[in-house]
């Protein structure tokens, strides 16, 4: 397993970051991952390796879905892992993975998404995408969400639908 903080795996799942407008149909669809051009336009100096693992709305995700993600996470060569994923079930993926953390030999993952498509422009695509890929690299092995400019432990974080952002409570 390769331990250097700047080799990561960024596993694509699909959600929001990913969609595109059809406007054929006026729906938000999936063509093909827009994660090459973001990280191009990132100017980073990291080693990533890509790896497509699905291009899906995380509604539709199920337990076998998540079940590809870990997967995915027990097979990177690379400790340091970020994967791109819908807002609206992150934190049962988080949790799907939290629960088998112990099996992924010191592995740190960190699951990142965006509340408006990167296509669409005006998004916070890359600006969590920048955070997961740092956090990636400085926090202990573990399961996290990276969003709105904070880390979240993988079973303290809900999303507060009514102000579009990831919070530890719903009350504060």
């Amino acid at each position: 397993m390769n331990n250097s903080l700047n080799n990561l795996t960024l596993l694509v799942c699909g959600g929001t970051l990913d969609k595109d407008y059809d406007p054929l149909t006026g729906e938000l669809t999936f063509s093909q991952s827009h994660l090459p051009k973001l990280l191009a336009e990132a100017n980073h100096t990291l080693n990533i390796t890509l790896t497509n693992v699905m291009l899906k709305d995380s509604l539709a995700m199920n337990d076998a879905d998540r079940e590809r993600v870990y997967q995915a996470c027990s097979a990177a060569i690379n400790s340091k892992i970020v994967i791109t994923h819908g807002t609206d079930t992150m934190p049962h993926t988080a949790a799907y993975l939290a629960e088998r953390i112990d099996q992924l030999k010191n592995k740190t993952l960190v699951i990142t998404g965006a509340m408006r498509p990167f296509q669409l422009g005006q998004s916070d695509a890359s600006f969590n995408l920048g955070s997961a890929l740092m956090a990636a690299q400085l926090l202990p092995a573990g399961v996290y969400i990276a969003m709105n400019g904070q880390i979240f432990l993988a079973n303290q974080v809900q999303k507060d639908r009514s102000r579009g952002v990831f919070v530890t409570d719903l009350h504060t």
